[in-house]
């Protein structure tokens, strides 16, 4: 298994109706294809070896021996290949006919799920051939002189590797109120498999995704779904043969429909990134074992081969790639970000809020937050009292960026120099304002912490914090500095979103009169502006030169805090997300460094204000991160230096 991955397949095939023969060649035929792509466990639709549309054929005994006949020549035939596959089967026992998903993995057949619920409305009529799997409970099915587990509480287990543990649903069972996959998922399984054939009619296929999609989140598993396809009887039915492949509602693969030849689709599964989202719901580890004792267990082997995954890695997993989905979640945040500030401000009985704006990105979206707020409580905007603090580094750039802005947003501008106040207190410790170190940068973002505490005093107001989550995650920030505020509207948004959520303002809710300001502040270097400028007055203190690109490190934290993965694993989906842009040595020289930076520095986090929580990620210490001020990072770094 690589770095917690397996290949999962859907496959459908060119069907003839009860040509079982014909049906088992076409599957084997998959089979050797998938194996060739290095898929582990391969689902065929429902009733694959007869077809779907049988009727009264399935009474048959004739047929029902077939169907025995290409069963065991199945596992003899695909006794050498290292892959585990389920195919569909109408299975005899005692009195009654049962619908069936037989496993099959080297040679063996693992065990036997039987369809829980039988349809009988509309276009389905399987109750006049199938009994419900209920009926049979557990018994023994015995096929070429073996007998096997069949049922319809059946966990098929990897016998190494125990968290891909898969269970089986047939068709219909996915569609009742409460699936099996649920108490399945419950009781250990990541990956559910559903052998189906499902007709086709407008618009069945995008509720079909939509259920699939839904129930593959609400269980957090991998959900793997084959469709019978072309060759199905037309009589009244049509069936597209449709496969999709979903992660935790989200879809991985999915094949073209109504295609004349068979078809298979793969998808690189994260066995690891199900159990890191399962692990922080205590649902699934305190009924885990009482739901376990209903299943019965059937061992599966399979070798999980190195992959070269294929498998989309995005690079911004903060940023939607898809435009209206991105114009959606702005408008979500910042509404978030304005309803937690009207809701404090109104809490409080206060009506006017303090706010440092240096033209840079972060000061610039909390100053919009403010302006929205207000105007959400029918305040006079007036009262957002914006302060912009020169210093040695400001730049004519910035400077005139954030007067311009507070102009045109109606707020009050106030302008404060803290150059003669540092100085003053450069003399007072005995620094040489000549050397510009850590001392001579702290000194001013606290000289304009200091400013705004006492005016928001003077004007009985509260401190607006302007720093983001990926300063916070990198201690970006000046302790008892900047790192200050009393309510932080940016604390839980990343770097690389703040832009995106600025140029959303500036072209949906800024007034026009701003929106050139805007656009020139989204194209302002990143920088606290704490050095002097260069010798043409441009800004020389570029954060990113300091501490690496942003965007390598937002994909850092969102792996490293989303879903707990090792070092090794977010460098290996590091170099697959970004292997045009960054060098694995560039990936790694930066990884030390978040990672460094993000355990020394979370004593900032351990006492940092309130703020709400607008995505999946929040590091505040009363909320989502619990993390001790003095933990280790030894292990992590070795890791990644032997990498």
């Amino acid at each position: 298994m690589t770095k917690g991955f397996i290949r999962v397949g859907a496959a459908t095939i060119i069907t003839k109706v009860a040509d079982c023969e014909h049906n088992t060649n076409a599957i084997i035929e998959l089979i050797k294809k998938a194996v060739h792509q290095d898929v582990a466990i391969l689902v065929f639709p429902e009733l694959s070896i007869t077809g779907y549309t049988c009727g009264d054929l399935f009474m048959q005994k004739h047929l029902q021996d077939q169907v025995i006949k290409q069963l065991i020549r199945l596992k003899k035939e695909t006794q050498s290949l290292d892959i585990t596959f389920i195919v569909g089967a109408p299975l005899a026992v005692g009195n009654a006919l049962f619908n069936c998903a037989v496993v099959i993995s080297q040679g063996a057949i693992v065990g036997i799920t039987v369809k829980s619920h039988i349809p009988n409305y509309s276009e389905f009529y399987e109750k006049r051939w199938f009994e419900q799997g209920h009926n049979l409970r557990h018994s023994q099915y015995i096929i070429d002189s073996v007998h096997v587990t069949i049922g319809v509480n059946m966990l098929y287990q990897h016998h190494a590797y125990p968290e891909a543990t898969f269970g089986i649903e047939i068709c219909e069972d996915l569609w009742v109120p409460n699936p099996p996959s649920g108490p399945m998922a419950v009781a250990g399984a990541t990956l559910i498999f559903n052998p189906s054939a499902s007709n086709d009619l407008v618009g069945k296929s995008e509720y079909r995704q939509s259920l699939i999609a839904s129930q593959s989140a609400k269980t957090i598993t991998g959900y793997v779904y084959a469709s019978s396809g072309y060759g199905e009887s037309t009589t009244d039915l049509v069936f597209g043969g449709q496969c999709l492949i979903y992660e935790n509602g989200t879809m991985l693969s999915k094949n073209t429909r109504f295609v004349m030849e068979n078809q298979l689709v793969v998808g690189d599964m994260d066995i690891e990134r199900l159990l890191s989202d399962r692990r922080k719901m205590g649902i699934y580890g305190d009924g885990q074992q009482q739901d376990l004792s209903r299943y019965m267990i059937c061992p599966y082997q399979s070798t999980f081969k190195t992959l070269m995954l294929n498998r989309y890695v995005d690079p911004h997993p903060f940023v939607p790639t898809d435009a209206e989905k991105l114009h959606v979640r702005c408008e979500e945040i910042f509404n978030i970000q304005s309803i937690g500030l009207a809701k404090r401000l109104e809490h409080i009985g206060c009506q006017t809020v303090i706010i440092g704006v240096s033209g840079g990105l972060d000061s610039t979206l909390a100053l919009l937050v403010c302006l929205h707020t207000f105007s959400l409580l029918n305040l006079d905007p007036k009262n957002i009292i914006a302060i912009t603090m020169p210093g040695f580094g400001t730049t004519d750039r910035t400077y005139k960026n954030a007067c311009d802005l507070i102009k045109q947003l109606g707020c009050t501008l106030k302008e404060i120099s803290i150059k003669e106040a540092c100085l003053i207190h450069f003399k007072d410790i005995d620094h040489d304002p000549s050397i510009h170190d850590v001392t001579y940068e702290n000194t001013q973002a606290r000289e304009r912490t200091q400013i705004l505490m006492d005016y928001a005093n003077k004007a009985n107001g509260i401190v607006i914090g302007t720093g983001d989550l990926s300063e916070l995650a990198l201690g970006f920030a000046t302790y008892n500095g900047d790192h200050m505020s009393m309510y932080a509207v940016n604390a839980s948004i990343p770097k690389t979103l703040v832009r995106y959520l600025v140029n959303w303002v500036a072209h949906h809710k800024a007034p026009e009169s701003a929106k050139t300001v805007l656009l020139d502040v989204l194209d302002t270097p990143v920088s606290p502006e704490l050095l002097p400028p260069d010798a043409e007055g441009l800004i020389l203190q570029k954060t990113e030169d300091l501490i690496g690109p942003y965007e390598l490190h937002d994909f850092f934290l969102y792996y490293c805090v989303r879903f707990g993965f090792s070092p090794s694993k977010i460098y290996h989906l590091a170099n697959m997300a970004f292997h045009d842009l960054y060098t694995e040595a560039t990936v790694k020289k930066w990884l030390l460094i978040f990672y460094k930076r993000f355990f020394s520095q979370q004593f900032k986090r351990s006492c940092m204000p309130d703020g709400p929580k607008v995505g999946s990620i929040n590091l505040s210490p009363r909320g989502d991160w619990r993390m001790p001020s003095d933990g280790v990072v030894r292990s992590w770094l070795l890791e990644i230096e032997s990498l």
